[in-house]
């Protein structure tokens, strides 16, 4: 695995006044509003985006309101199946928490969940969907 983050996640409790502050307040612009998550676009840099913090935190498989998750998810976006498997068995053995295994997403990609022993969590994924993905390798 290599040391790249393929987008920042950031788990809000408010949406609306999340994308406020950023875009009002500090200028950024919304590359992507997709109702239930945000991005913004990254002048190549690695893209920072907005999903709802209990959604985020089911879709990892942890708690939004525990003392497990933070609200923040690094995500690594890969170019097959068989490469999130890879990497999710390399972080197993090299002592990560499985949150959730690999397998298929309900937005219709392939991915996994760990945690690194710090407690900060991992969402490793792939999608067939778009020629634009953040690719991380």
């Amino acid at each position: 695995m290599k040391a790249h983050v393929s987008s920042i996640l950031l788990g809000v409790r408010d949406m609306e006044a999340a994308k406020r502050f950023y875009t009002e307040g500090l200028g950024w612009k919304i590359q992507s509003d997709y109702g239930i998550s945000v991005f913004f676009e990254s002048d190549g840099a690695s893209p920072v985006g907005f999903y709802s913090r209990e959604g985020l935190a089911d879709q990892v498989g942890t708690s939004a309101d525990g003392s497990g998750f933070s609200g923040l998810v690094l995500t690594y976006v890969v170019r097959s199946e068989s490469r999130v498997d890879e990497v999710m068995a390399e972080a197993a053995k090299a002592g990560a928490e499985i949150l959730k295994p690999a397998g298929a997403l309900p937005w219709g990609g392939y991915g996994g969940t760990f945690a690194d022993p710090d407690g900060y969590v991992w969402s490793l994924g792939y999608s067939a969907q778009g020629a634009d993905q953040p690719y991380a390798e």
